[in-house]
């Protein structure tokens, strides 16, 4: 799977063995992940995953409001939230001292998608993580001070890794120019530091009590635990939350491309930088999975296609990538490289255009295909493994409408032939579907 993070920033892939059919048995036959689901009563969705192996709890809440159900005048407020969450309650001052006196340890993250927070702690003490994010989702403390605090931090980290970083502007310039209509069009972090150093104490409360509540968050508790004791727990600290307004979105939908776009960006970085984007497929469309799998075969280790031609025989890029956003609504895939210096950029796109032709007229082999899938399914075994991540991936399936995909989604990859992705490849990878950044080093 080739996904790429914009917030917080990570990427990471998983060098296997290829068994043909080994990885697929053991994960979807003998590793189903099983669990159950109830709602209270004022709308809150709860998963509970029994695993009596760890002595360990996790609880993981995840809110579905994201940078895309933000004002286009006052963008970075979801992420402006993951810090304002850890400055404290009503009733609880301090959310980190009474969690570290039970022995766990917690953090978050926030995408254009969705807010995730997330704290794991001896399963004894689970209900001290019941207390905190109920308290925090009930009554958040609200003061001049810590939206203060906070919006400080946050400008640091606007500037430090977008404005004083090397090609750290790429997406604000870049989004802009592939989205024209869908609030994609800006990072998670923010449009402009502005909206954040703006933000007002009205503006930030506004915004708490439209998402952050409980017809509009996902419970998940997986580890050491039983159905019994989590209904109880979920009852007696969340179940007198008021509901609040269900949220309903209604973000504009980004019209098909139709010509191709081009910018161009000078700058002091070390390297010129070639970037394409092309538009794809939401998350729970079946293409998604081709696409997904498409860029595997482009990018997916020393011997993908990309790297194979344009570092080590061709010696254009001394690294290129192929990689999606994996994004809720219809995302984009992206093919970015640093040019080897004294390259040429207009020679480098032109190589990769002649791979992505090639990958058009010739589609891709069955030996090909079986390995991006025997990538895939050891990633998704890799990640079971860890009932941190089950948690996560189940809040996450849940929040796409159906939680069970975690044991039927590795199926949908199956599926795909090397057919879907020679049609595919065709439909994606069209010259009017693309947009093209050269990102030109001064010197």
């Amino acid at each position: 799977m080739s996904l790429h993070f914009e917030q917080p920033g990570f990427a990471f892939s998983v060098q296997t063995t290829y068994f043909h059919y080994s990885l697929f048995t053991i994960h979807y036959f003998c590793s189903m992940i099983k669990f159950e689901k109830f709602t209270l009563d004022n709308g809150l969705r709860v998963l509970v995953h029994e695993d009596k192996s760890t002595p360990m709890a996790v609880v993981n809440v995840m809110y579905d409001v994201g940078a895309r159900d933000e004002d286009p005048g006052k963008t970075g407020f979801a992420h402006l939230f993951e810090h304002l969450m850890f400055g404290g309650s009503i009733n609880i001052p301090s959310y980190d001292e009474p969690l570290q006196v039970a022995g766990g340890e917690n953090n978050a993250y926030t995408t254009n998608d969705l807010t995730n927070y997330y704290c794991q702690l001896p399963a004894e003490n689970v209900e001290t993580a019941f207390w905190l994010e109920s308290d925090r989702m009930l009554s958040l403390a609200f003061s001049k001070k810590s939206l203060e605090v906070q919006r400080k931090v946050v400008s640091e980290e606007f500037k430090e890794h977008y404005i004083n970083k090397p090609y750290g502007d790429v997406w604000h310039k870049l989004r802009e120019v592939v989205y024209t209509s869908h609030p994609y069009r800006w990072m998670t972090i923010g449009k402009e530091l502005k909206h954040v150093e703006d933000a007002t104490l009205e503006d930030v409360k506004s915004f708490f009590h439209k998402h952050y509540t409980p017809s509009n968050a996902i419970l998940v508790v997986a580890g050491n635990v039983e159905l019994a004791q989590v209904k109880e727990l979920a009852e007696k600290w969340f179940g007198p939350i008021p509901a609040g307004e269900k949220y309903r979105r209604n973000i504009p939908q980004e019209p098909p491309q139709t010509a191709p776009r081009f910018l161009e960006v000078k700058a002091d970085v070390p390297l010129d930088a070639l970037y394409k984007c092309w538009h794809i497929y939401p998350r729970v469309d079946d293409r998604y999975y081709t696409a997904d799998l498409m860029a595997d075969v482009l990018s997916g280790g020393g011997s993908s296609r990309l790297y194979q031609s344009l570092v080590k025989e061709q010696k254009l890029f001394s690294n290129i990538e192929c990689y999606h956003m994996g994004s809720i609504d219809a995302g984009i895939m992206v093919i970015e490289g640093k040019l080897v210096k004294g390259i040429d950029i207009k020679l480098a796109d032109e190589a990769v255009k002649k791979e992505l032709q090639l990958l058009q007229e010739q589609g891709i082999t069955t030996n090909e295909l079986q390995k991006v899938k025997n990538k895939t399914e050891s990633a998704m075994a890799f990640e079971d493994m860890s009932v941190m991540n089950r948690a996560q991936s189940l809040a996450n399936y849940e929040l796409l409408g159906d939680a069970d995909l975690i044991n039927s989604e590795l199926g949908k990859y199956q599926a795909v032939t090397a057919a879907d992705i020679l049609e595919q490849s065709k439909i994606i990878f069209s010259e009017n579907n693309c947009t093209t950044m050269y990102y030109r080093a001064l010197n």
